[in-house]
Parts: C-alpha cells; structure tokens; sequence
C-alpha cells in the first residue's frame, strides 16, 4: 500500500503530540495536502509515556516559554470547548508542598518571577484570608498566577492527606491535566478532515536539489517510495539527530530515560479530585532498621539510604484508583536511544516511598507493595530546555521537537508556530526564542553560560 498521492504540500515526520499538532495547523493555512509518516503507530512512541499535564508556569530568563505556554493553553481550552471537552482538560492546578520554613521565601520568589513573567498575579493567602479551591472537573476559571498558603489551618482543610509537616503550598492555577490520548486522536482527526493523510513508514532519507528540499524517501517492511514535497517537518522525537543528519544538520539535542509508575489507591490515600503535587524537599527513604541494615551491606544498594532529590510528583489518574507518580531521580542525559527500555529495578518501590513523604497514607502500601505499572519513554532536550520550532537551515526543512517533558502542553502553540514558519506568515514575539537559529546568536551562547533553570520537573 502506497500514499494516495505521489506529492504534498508539506511532510510531517512523526505522529506524536508534536507532528499531529503541526500537520493540524498546517491544514488551517493554504498547506492543505500534509503526509505524516511514522514506522509506528500514532501517539505510541513518547505521547503515551506523559503524565498528561500542563502548565504556564515557567521560569525565565525572558516570558518566552511563559507566553509559549499560555498561547497552547488558549488553544487547548478552545479546542476542549469545540469538542464538549473530549479529552478530559481540567484545571485542578499544580501544588508544590514544602515542610522547610526558608522554602517559603522561595515560593514567594518563584511566584513572583512567574508573575512577572506573565503566569499571573501572586496572591498570599494567610491569617484567614480566603482562599477558592480549584473544581475538580471542568477548564473554566478566573483564575491565573498562583496562591501561597502559609495558614497551616487552611492547608489541614484543602489539603488533609499531605504531610502534616506541611508549612507552606504553592497553587499554581493555570495548570492542570488531560487526556493526552484523546487531544491528540481529536487534533489527527481534525487534520484528516481537513486532507492530511497518515502513512505507516520510516524516513530513510530527504533529497535536495539547488540546496533546497525536493523530495522524501519512505521505508516501509516491503517497500520504497520517494514522495515529491517542498517542506519537510522533522517531529521525530528521540530520533531528532538520527534525521537531521540526512541533511547534513547537527542538532544541539540530548535524549534522557524517564520511567513512570502507577500503583492501586484502593484506600484513597490520594483523593480523586487532588492536583498534581509536588514535594519540593529533598528526602532520606524511611527504611525499618532491618531494611536499613540489609541495605548497608551491598554496594549495589546502599545509595538507597542516601539523600534524594526534591521532585517527586503524583496524581490520581483515570476513572478507576490508580495514581500516577514520577521522580526524575536518575535521568542523565544520552546521545542516543536504546529500545527496550530497562530501569532500576528498585524504582518503583523508591518512588512510592518517596511519595509516602508528600502523602503518608501511602506507607500502608510498603509491604506487600501492590503490582505496579511501570512505563517510560525518552525526553528529547535541548541543553537549556528548550524546544527547537523553525527552519533547520536547509530550505524546505524545518524541526518542530525537542520538547522534553512538556510535549503535549505545548503541543497546539508549537504546531501552531511551526506552521506559520512554513507558511511564510507573521511570526509571534517569542518565536527567535525557539528558532534553532538562536544558536549562532553569541548573545544567546553567552546566555546559555549562565543558564540556571531548566524548569523540569
């Protein structure tokens, strides 16, 4: 089986989160013929592997990601409004918890950093000042920035199942979760109604000619073809550098393992309407004095009675009582990827215990532990955190990846930024921010020097 046509307006390589929203808003300008291709199916390689939430909160320098984030949110809520909210958005916030007073200073910096940024105002919520908890379901609110609760009486109230150590917790409001799924099976379903076109196949190679783009060449178990286009979009997830190297590109990009598990919550320990929290502590594991023990005694584990690093986040996920958890504790940085994945074997069980620091009531899972699901994929990165959006040098060619952990909440302004370079139209303020041109800039090299928030989780 061959594509239906022999040419395209444009090529989108990849169906993740990030070509199924480029080829989406392609298909809203005059590039209407648009051909994804993927050896796999879509959404399966990255997409799938999200703790589908999204936010604007962003550190600096410069409002670009800020305003990057707000432009997808925009687009998220219209589509979830088009769509009588088929993927689920929700705007339940995210909430970072700390029981380390000097943290509290910290906060209030961060707020204040994202407010000025953009994220919106920072509000105290003290000595009995009102505070309007998030609903549990639904998009629809006024509410931006985030509230600092330091009245540990109204923590105990909204928050009871956190660590009673709890001092102070930042709610970030424009922030929320969803259904990466199903967002992204609606933006494909929207493209194809509008001529974009799936095919199931590898790129095996791009041609040129006079130093522009022609042409595609596609793999499939039987078969070749060379598909005509002028444009090519590289969404290739942790294959980025693999596929700019066909023309020649060296991409600034890194790949790092990150691993996920979710286990049972019969008992409710995490209630089903909770945000997303984050504990922003590092943390010792509580091991019995037996379990430490046998620990000391072998090399192979002993680093698990060392100190941690803050992060550990959950939330509760899917109708049933799952909770999704995730600590990026061991995630350093590869040039290229390897399938199957492997991971610690003690994971699971270290971030369970990690997260019982945030949510006691999860130590009743300790012993037995339940069976957990244990998944993960690759984030593409570059070194300051920032997605590639733009022309790769070659005309014809353009990236729209590296979107680390933050794929599917950026995915509708970057498809949407993408587009607007392939189409020649006028481009938003905080396009150079992501355009992989910003390289060759000695300002933005000089920057980088400096560089001193990634804004990973």
């Amino acid at each position: 089986m061959a594509p239906a046509h022999q040419d395209y307006d444009v090529v989108v390589c990849g169906a993740g989160i990030a070509g199924i929203a480029a080829a989406y808003a392609l298909t809203q300008t005059e590039l209407k013929r648009v051909l994804i291709v993927d050896p796999g199916p879509p959404l399966s390689l990255t997409s799938d592997k999200s703790t589908e939430c999204y936010r604007n909160w962003w550190p600096g320098p410069g409002d670009a990601m800020v305003a990057l984030m707000n432009r997808s949110i925009d687009l998220m809520e219209g589509h979830a409004q088009d769509s009588g909210n088929s993927f689920l958005l929700n705007r339940r916030g995210y909430v970072f918890a700390t029981a380390r007073p000097d943290m509290v200073d910290t906060f209030a910096e961060q707020a204040s950093e994202a407010e000025s940024l953009g994220a919106g105002p920072l509000r105290h919520i003290n000595n009995g000042a009102p505070y309007e908890p998030a609903a549990a379901e639904g998009f629809e609110s006024p509410l931006d920035g985030a509230d600092l609760i330091t009245d540990k009486a109204l923590i105990d109230t909204h928050f009871p199942y956190l660590n009673p150590e709890t001092v102070a917790v930042l709610h970030a409001r424009r922030c929320g979760s969803l259904s990466a799924q199903q967002m992204g099976m609606y933006l494909l379903e929207r493209a194809r109604e509008n001529g974009t076109e799936f095919f199931s196949a590898a790129l095996s190679g791009i041609e040129t000619s006079a130093g522009r783009v022609t042409s595609v060449r596609l793999k499939t178990d039987g078969d070749e073809f060379e598909i005509r286009t002028d444009n090519v979009v590289l969404s290739t997830g942790p294959y980025l550098k693999e596929c700019a190297a066909l023309l020649g590109v060296e991409l600034p990009v890194a790949v790092e393992k990150h691993i996920k598990i979710s286990v049972p919550d019969p008992h409710g320990a995490i209630p089903r309407e909770a945000p997303l929290i984050i504990w922003t502590d590092p943390i010792t594991l509580d091991w019995s004095d037996d379990e430490r023990e046998a620990l000391s005694q072998s090399d192979e584990t002993q680093y698990l009675l060392e100190e941690f690093p803050a992060g550990v986040h959950g939330r509760p996920v899917g109708a049933g009582d799952q909770v999704l958890m995730y600590w990026t504790y061991d995630c350093a940085p590869q040039d290229d990827p390897t399938f199957p994945l492997d991971w610690d074997p003690y994971l699971p069980d270290i971030t369970l215990r990690g997260m019982a620091r945030l949510v006691p009531g999860l130590e009743r899972y300790f012993d037995p532990m339940p069976k957990p699901f244990v998944d993960g994929g690759y984030y593409t990165k570059t070194e300051e955190n920032r997605p590639l959006i733009g022309p790769l040098g070659v005309p014809g060619a353009f990236v729209c990846a590296a979107f680390s952990g933050f794929g599917i909440m950026a995915s509708c302004a970057s498809g949407e930024l993408l587009a607007k370079h392939v189409a020649g139209m006028g481009l938003p303020p905080y396009a150079d921010a992501f355009d992989p041109a910003r390289y060759r800039d000695p300002e933005y090299r000089k920057l980088l020097e400096s560089w001193d928030s990634s804004g990973q989780l």
